[in-house]
């Protein structure tokens, strides 16, 4: 029925609702790529380079690095919001697009991914990371494995300080035995909680570094 509508109806924007596909010319341009100066850590935009930032200094940070392709400002916001709530699994290659456009390829054995809520990602019918790990192993040519597995459901993230967000996740993933150097994939880095959650799991599973790789990232102005 969908491909059916798609003949008869065009495809409008997700994010300003034009048409013109799934992200219209003028909205694709207008997304912030973090291609700048950045924290070294974990990826923040910087006015100069640092090894670590306000954002992540003081902090334990499990991962070696983390960098993402743009910000996770409207556009952005609009795009995974379409992508998970909608469940357009299409938008993986353009999530891929802008990754590669942006983010070097990371020195690593293997890409896995962010495990999904079983229920959630029943109802969505799409593992947003776990397509975006898929898109970009075939455009960097590194294998991709599901390493991570949650031990326990996770109330949602959206909408609590960070602290919260840390507990929240806190020993919520564990991992198979892990090669030595591992990226991590996911759509969204906010606090870096589930993150951080994530590489710990693999790093306890013998990864001795693990890198993020996200489509967009919280910036804080």
């Amino acid at each position: 029925m969908g491909g059916f509508l798609d003949l008869l109806l065009p495809e409008r924007c997700v994010a300003c609702r034009r048409e013109g596909g799934l992200l219209c010319d003028e909205c694709r341009a207008g997304l912030l790529r973090l291609a700048g100066t950045l924290c070294t850590r974990c990826g923040a935009p910087t006015a100069w380079p640092v090894e670590r930032c306000g954002e992540c200094a003081g902090r334990r940070l499990p991962f070696a690095s983390a960098r993402a392709a743009v910000a996770y400002d409207k556009g952005a916001r609009a795009l995974v919001g379409a992508w998970k709530e909608r469940g357009l699994g299409r938008i993986a290659r353009i999530a891929a697009e802008f990754v590669v456009e942006v983010v070097p390829p990371p020195r690593a054995e293997t890409l896995t991914w962010i495990p999904g809520d079983a229920d959630r990602s029943r109802w969505r019918g799409v593992n947003t990371a776990e397509a975006l790990a898929r898109e970009l192993a075939a455009r960097w040519e590194l294998p991709a494995a599901s390493m991570l597995r949650r031990t326990r459901s996770v109330p949602r993230q959206r909408g609590l300080p960070r602290s919260s967000r840390r507990k929240n996740v806190q020993g919520a993933f564990s991992a198979t035995t892990a090669p030595a150097v591992v990226a991590v994939i996911d759509d969204v880095y906010t606090t870096g909680a589930t993150a951080a959650a994530a590489s710990a799991a693999l790093k306890r599973s013998g990864a001795r570094a693990v890198h993020v790789v996200t489509f967009a990232r919280a910036v804080r102005r």
